[in-house]
């Protein structure tokens, strides 16, 4: 599939989809979900024979068009692995994983990954630009294209004024947003994030939190992030996934039915944002 061309929504156009979200219930969400990820029955494990080791076991469940999803458990449980074999960079040993009904037999050219160690994943090297251009060499785009896209990225998370500088010359909350830019640039139809916050202090994580759902409401992008904070889950989720078990299992797919457009602290203040968050980590903390 093509990946789709942005088209950001204006100012009006996104304050009329956050009214709109904002009484949209759980039953209508339901009748107009469209899946673009798929998890079927998902086995991963490492290892043959008796020595094998099962890490992700019968794990079901989907992303719709649109959405985002955040996928929660216990440390070591196995949520990067899920998430790695969704990008197409690990094979699933049984079962199966669709993206827009195509099975995922590699990495997808519709989706982008960013990763929780931005200074691991950006080139010193290189400045916040030639960073951006280095994941979009193999398309042999036109140069005015790279810069357009190179433009709009920087823009949607606040760095058009970084753009000729290095990563060691920036905050670690603008490397993140290097990171993040670097994968708009890309146009992906589906941004997948591995505890993308987890490596910033607390404010630069709200900042980044709102700028995730910036993103979405701008581009339209399906978002699926794995995360260990319960909070950040509740708050950027249409539904929480909640693995628990070893080998990971699904214990509960909870839909979040918080009002839009969300706010670091008129949304974290509500009853139904601290019932939720409850709800989450109670089944994260039974015993297995």
């Amino acid at each position: 599939m093509t990946p789709t061309t942005f088209s950001p929504l204006t100012t009006s156009q996104t304050g009329h989809a956050m009214e709109t979200n904002a009484v949209t219930t759980s039953a209508e969400r339901e009748s107009t979900r469209q899946a673009r990820l798929e998890v079927r029955h998902l086995r991963k494990a490492y290892g043959t024979g008796s020595s094998a080791k099962t890490i992700i076991e019968d794990l079901t469940f989907s992303v719709d068009a649109g959405e985002v999803v955040c996928i929660v458990g216990p440390s070591g449980v196995g949520k990067t692995t899920l998430l790695k074999c969704l990008a197409g960079l690990h094979p699933a040993t049984s079962g199966e994983m669709r993206i827009d009904g195509r099975v995922i037999s590699g990495p997808p050219p519709e989706m982008a990954l960013v990763f929780q160690d931005y200074s691991r994943s950006l080139m010193p090297w290189l400045t916040v630009r030639k960073n951006m251009i280095l994941p979009l060499r193999h398309l042999r785009l036109p140069r005015a294209e790279l810069k357009a896209r190179c433009d709009e990225a920087l823009e949607a998370v606040g760095l058009s004024h970084a753009e000729h500088q290095y990563p060691w010359q920036l905050s670690g909350g603008m490397q993140q947003r290097v990171a993040i830019a670097r994968a708009l640039a890309y146009r992906p139809e589906v941004l997948i994030m591995d505890e993308p916050f987890a490596s910033v202090d607390a404010q630069t994580r709200f900042d980044l939190e709102d700028l995730c759902l910036k993103i979405r409401e701008d581009f339209g992008m399906t978002i699926l992030v794995v995360t260990h904070d319960i909070d950040e889950a509740v708050y950027l989720a249409d539904r929480v996934v909640v693995l628990g078990s070893k080998p990971a299992r699904v214990l509960k797919i909870a839909d979040v039915d918080l009002p839009a457009p969300r706010d670091q602290i008129g949304t974290r203040s509500l009853p139904q944002f601290a019932a939720q968050r409850t709800e989450v980590l109670s089944l994260i903390k039974r015993p297995a």
